[in-house]
């Protein structure tokens, strides 16, 4: 990613800390996190539907636009848990040159351990 898309993200996720606490009936962002992380979380899900709808039609506007909802509303999830768009993508540098496969086999030996304990 450009460092570009990395400013695009960290503005963005100021605009949805400064609306956070802001009045639910002007803002959208204010208005879906007082409704608690239920409807967040099933906006999420819509907008995850819409993404799969799209790719499903091969309609790449479709596609760009429903990934830019889905990503919208994930940052939103993260601010309602105090987190940043930044620790994912440490999360998403510390993968790197990590193949999927060993990543989702550590994740499951992580798992069988805690399970163990």
């Amino acid at each position: 990613m450009s460092a570009g898309g990395n400013d695009t993200l960290a503005r963005l996720a100021a605009v949805i800390e400064s609306r956070r606490s802001g009045d639910a009936s002007t803002s959208y962002v204010a208005r879906l996190l007082n409704k608690g992380p239920d409807a967040v979380l099933k906006k999420i899900g819509e907008e995850a539907t819409e993404v799969v709808m799209a790719c499903k039609d091969a309609d790449r506007p479709k596609i760009v636009a429903e990934v830019a909802d889905l990503w919208f509303h994930t940052m939103v999830a993260l601010a309602q848990y105090d987190l940043a768009p930044a620790a994912v993508l440490a999360e998403l540098e510390r993968r790197e040159g990590v193949s999927g496969l060993d990543e989702f086999a550590a994740r499951r030996m992580q798992a069988r351990e805690a399970d163990a304990s």
